[in-house]
């Protein structure tokens, strides 16, 4: 039996969005796992607590893409806070929704998005400045 993929999920596999890395990215967050096959690492760029770029590289199915593409076009502009409220049925129904069997790969892109939200989030604990990629400095 065929799934049932909506146009967005279709255009948004076939077109993606924020594909690539940033090279200096602010935080990076990579999840999955090569057994399941689905595996998503996203890329975002804050300045002034706002996500002022976010892309992707995922390794998995049409809605695996799908789900990456749309949730960093969900996120880009928002403040931390706002994007950490996105969530996995948010980022699925504004796709249309998608099959039950491949709801996990929405709960992917909210994870890869947390995860990298995350990443930055340490770095600044760590006396780190995400953005330039070197050490804050304290005299």
């Amino acid at each position: 039996m065929a799934m049932e993929y909506t146009e967005q999920v279709l255009d948004h596999f076939m077109n993606p969005r924020n594909v690539g890395e940033i090279e200096d990215a602010s935080g990076v967050g990579t999840v999955g796992n090569a057994k399941c096959g689905d595996i998503m690492k996203m890329y975002i760029k804050v300045e002034n607590d706002v996500i002022v770029d976010v892309k992707f590289k995922t390794f998995g199915c049409g809605a695996a893409i799908a789900t990456s593409s749309r949730a960093t076009e969900m996120v880009k502009g928002l403040t931390l806070d706002e994007a950490l409220k996105i969530t996995n049925k948010a980022v699925a129904d504004s796709l249309g929704g998608l099959p039950p069997v491949k709801m996990h790969c929405s709960v992917l892109a909210e994870e890869a998005l947390h995860a990298a939200i995350q990443d930055y989030k340490d770095k600044l604990e760590r006396g780190e400045n995400p953005d330039a990629g070197e050490e804050i400095k304290y005299v």
